[in-house]
């Protein structure tokens, strides 16, 4: 494992998937088989422990063997509350982790590198945490966060009801760090229908 026992891997499933037309993305069939395999085949390398961010019955998730953890505030309130539900199990089940790192259950593609990366630029640059990027873009649900700013997170989710990702990064120091597109962007996600066509064209790219 490349960062080791310290770092917890939070796969981020708990959205609504309207774009979709419902249901779990990380369920659609891609290359002969879900879009979670292939998350978790990426994701479970590169930290000590995973575990799963979904709301509603997590029986549907019982094949994977892995922890489900539900959004601690209610009402589906995006990518923050997906954060803090992985910062809070860590919190509670894995007290020597001093990071949470979260991925998209909807991004097949994203890099092997992505924890080692960040964990490498948030020492370089000093910073309280880290968010990758690519093509001018970032991409905060691809982040490490450490666990000592739970209940920080938790009080502006709570008491202050913020829901956009970057309204709370801009009151700690974050560092972006720039993964290179090669054919295609690593965090390409299967978020509409019509994605899933390019999801198998880019599976295949990298199968051959």
């Amino acid at each position: 494992m490349v960062s080791g026992p310290k770092v917890v891997g939070c796969i981020l499933a708990g959205g609504l998937a309207r774009r979709m037309g419902g249901g779990d993305k990380g369920l659609i069939d891609l290359a002969g088989r879900p879009v979670l395999d292939h998350v978790i085949d990426r994701f479970g390398a590169q930290v000590g422990s995973l575990i799963l961010n979904a709301n509603g019955d997590p029986d549907r998730f019982a094949a994977y063997g892995l922890p489900v953890m539900p959004d601690t505030v209610d009402g589906f309130a995006g990518p923050l509350a997906g954060v803090l539900a992985g910062l809070s199990w860590a919190a509670e089940h894995a007290p020597d982790a001093d990071w949470v790192a979260t991925a998209a259950t909807d991004t097949p593609f994203f890099p092997t590198d992505f924890v080692s990366r960040l964990l490498a630029a948030i020492d370089d640059q000093q910073a309280d945490m880290a968010c990758a990027a690519s093509a001018g873009r970032h991409h905060p649900v691809f982040g490490l966060w450490p666990v000592r700013l739970k209940d920080d997170l938790q009080s502006a989710l709570v008491d202050e009801d913020i829901r956009k990702v970057d309204v709370w990064t801009a009151r700690h120091k974050l560092v972006a760090v720039e993964f290179t597109a090669s054919g295609f962007d690593p965090f390409f996600n299967v978020n509409r229908p019509d994605d899933v066509p390019e999801a198998e064209r880019i599976a295949k790219e990298l199968a051959a």
